[in-house]
Formats: structure tokens, C-alpha cells, sequence
């Protein structure tokens, strides 16, 4: 039977109630093993955060030995939610998700292999990022500012694309409203994560690319492209030099977007309780905190109701930008 929103908003109370009343007394079985899905390929800034807190889950009263994380790529994530789906509602397995697969996803396709509020409960957010705006070699040194950019672009149309780590993700709508909102033309090139996508931008194959900010860190400090925007409220603490989108005049596209641990639905809540508190004490682990700070993402925890409550004002948020932007999965 399907979770109702209501059954899952008690559900996620009854978990938080568990917790709080005796620290995991209604969990008494350790799984051995858990394995976390994760929709996108292995060395990206979200794999980090299923890596390092996996390894930290290892002698928690949720499992006895550290996670296996295994790789789904493709579809821009959803491989990794649709295995899920189907998965043991027992607390053994996990998928680790970027917002975009639950809260902006709904509003691209039609068919959707999956109901983000019948087929997952919300764990924990595990980690949030800023995505940012780069631009390679094929840019001239002069363009330092989003409007030098667009300025570039729409002197040179032939060249003004920009890729992303994936059809319908998050940084594909970043891109594509800069290009609606200012009169550019930008074409958008998706990739399927975002490592080949900014080898192609150091390369010079491509001019720019929207994508999590800590995937062009290193280059980005190397010399090899250009950061030249990123999309906090505040500036990342891993890029202080490079302005955000809002300070440039661009305030619509402010955004930072986490990365969420679910499990099945039916997945009963002390084990949901359970999980949670586990990936909350491997977040503050100070190692986790500085391993995921190497790839731009800053380490952060949440209830199950507070990762519910962010999803549903994200997928409210995004709801009308998609429809402004005109993509589906059919388009």
C-alpha cells in the first residue's frame, strides 16, 4: 500500500518520536550491510558524500559495517531512484539523491518511473552544494564577470553553449533562465555527469558549463578555466574571490541544492530513525566535514520531516521556472 502524504508526514513523527524518547530502543536488529545507490558517476562531488558518510555508518547501532556505494549513472539520476523503488523496505539499502530527481523532475516528465511522495521516505539531507558558472579557453581572458559573459555570447552565437551534468537537472534551468531572462541564445549541451563536461570546457570543445562549483575547483584554482559566478545566498567559502549570481544581478538564480539520503516507503520508522541518526553523527564527523569541503559541498544534517519540508518548497519553487523555460522530456 502507498504512503499518503498525511501517513508519511505521521510516519516521519513517529520516527522523530522514537528517536526521542530512547535513542533507537524500538531498533534492535543491526543490518550488516547497507548499500547506497547513487545516479551519477563515480569521482563527482555527490559520490564523496555517499562515500565518506557511508564508510562513517560502520559500527552505529543502524549497520555494523561501513556502506558499499554503488554507482547508477545515467538518466540524470533516476536509475539510481528507480532502483530503489523496488528495493527491501528494511533499512539495507539507500539512494542518495540530488533535490533535482525528486522536486524538479515531477514538473519534466509525464511518465515518471517514480512518485517521489509515494515511493521514498526522506532520511537525512547529507550534504549542500552552490552551483557555479565557468567558462575554458574558448572564452577570451577579457570576459571575468556573468555580464561579460552573456555579452561574449551574444557576440558569438556560434560558440555560446554551455553544458550541464544533465538534461533537466538543476544546472541545465540555472543556464537556461540566464539565457531567457537576458535575451541570449545559450545552447545547452548535457552530459552525463559533470566530469566530462568540464574536461570539455578546460579543452576548449565547449565554452562554459553550470555545475556543482566544487566540480571546477581544482581546476579553477590550476588556471585552466574560469569561474566566474556561483549561486549561494552568500559567497562559497571555497571560491571567497568569486562573486554570486545575486551580487552580478542576478538574484533569481540563487540556489543551493542538497543531497538527500531516502529509503523505500514502508520502511518502518525506527529504522528510518535509526538511519537518520547515523548519517547525522557521520556528518559532524570532523574527517567527513573536511573530505567533503575538498569538493565544495558543506557537510549538513536534517531531520526526515525538515528534508520532506525542503523538497515540497523546492518543487513548488521550480514548478513554474520549468514551465517558463519550456523543457519537458518530450521537447
Amino acid at each position: 500500500m502507498m504512503h499518503t502524504r498525511r501517513q508519511f508526514m505521521h510516519h516521519v513523527g513517529c520516527a522523530s518520536a522514537l528517536g526521542a524518547l530512547s535513542p533507537l530502543a524500538a531498533w534492535a536488529q543491526t543490518i550488516d550491510q547497507v548499500k547506497i545507490f547513487y545516479g551519477f558517476p563515480a569521482g563527482s562531488a555527490g559520490d564523496s558524500v555517499a562515500r565518506r558518510v557511508g564508510e562513517k555508518l560502520a559500527a552505529s547501532p543502524y549497520t555494523r559495517n561501513p556502506a558499499v556505494v554503488e554507482n547508477k549513472p545515467g538518466a540524470g539520476g533516476r536509475i539510481a531512484l528507480e532502483s530503489l523503488k523496488g528495493a527491501p523496505a528494511d533499512g539495507s539499502v539507500l539512494t542518495l539523491s540530488p533535490f533535482s530527481c525528486t522536486s524538479i523532475y515531477p514538473h519534466i516528465y509525464s511518465r515518471l518511473s517514480y512518485d517521489p511522495a509515494k515511493d521514498f521516505v526522506p532520511v537525512s539531507i547529507g550534504a549542500v552544494m552552490h552551483h557555479g558558472l565557468a567558462v575554458g579557453p574558448l572564452v577570451p581572458a577579457s570576459v571575468k564577470t556573468v555580464k561579460d559573459f552573456l555579452a561574449w555570447a551574444k557576440a558569438n552565437p556560434g560558440q555560446a553553449d554551455y553544458g550541464s551534468p544533465a538534461a533537466g537537472s538543476t544546472p541545465h534551468f540555472i543556464g537556461a533562465l540566464l539565457g531567457l531572462n537576458n535575451g541570449v541564445d545559450l545552447k545547452h549541451v548535457p552530459y552525463r555527469g559533470s566530469i566530462p563536461g568540464v574536461t570539455d570546457v578546460v579543452g576548449g570543445q565547449i565554452a562554459s558549463m553550470v555545475t556543482p562549483s566544487g566540480d571546477f575547483i581544482p581546476n579553477h584554482k590550476a588556471g585552466k578555466l574560469r569561474l566566474i559566478a556561483t549561486s549561494g545566498q552568500a559567497r562559497s567559502p571555497f571560491s571567497p574571490e568569486v562573486a554570486t549570481f545575486a551580487e552580478q544581478g542576478f538574484p533569481e538564480l540563487t540556489t543551493e541544492e542538497w543531497f538527500g539520503f531516502y529509503a523505500p516507503a514502508r520502511t518502518p520508522a525506527a529504522v528510518v530513525a535509526a538511519a537518520n541518526a547515523a548519517i547525522n553523527a557521520a556528518i559532524k564527523d570532523k574527517a567527513v566535514m573536511d573530505s567533503l569541503a575538498v569538493v565544495g559541498l558543506i557537510a549538513k544534517g536534517s531531520t526526515p520531516a525538515e528534508m520532506l519540508a525542503s523538497q515540497q518548497a523546492e518543487y513548488e519553487r521550480w514548478g513554474p521556472l520549468v514551465k517558463k523555460v519550456g523543457f519537458t522530456a518530450e521537447s
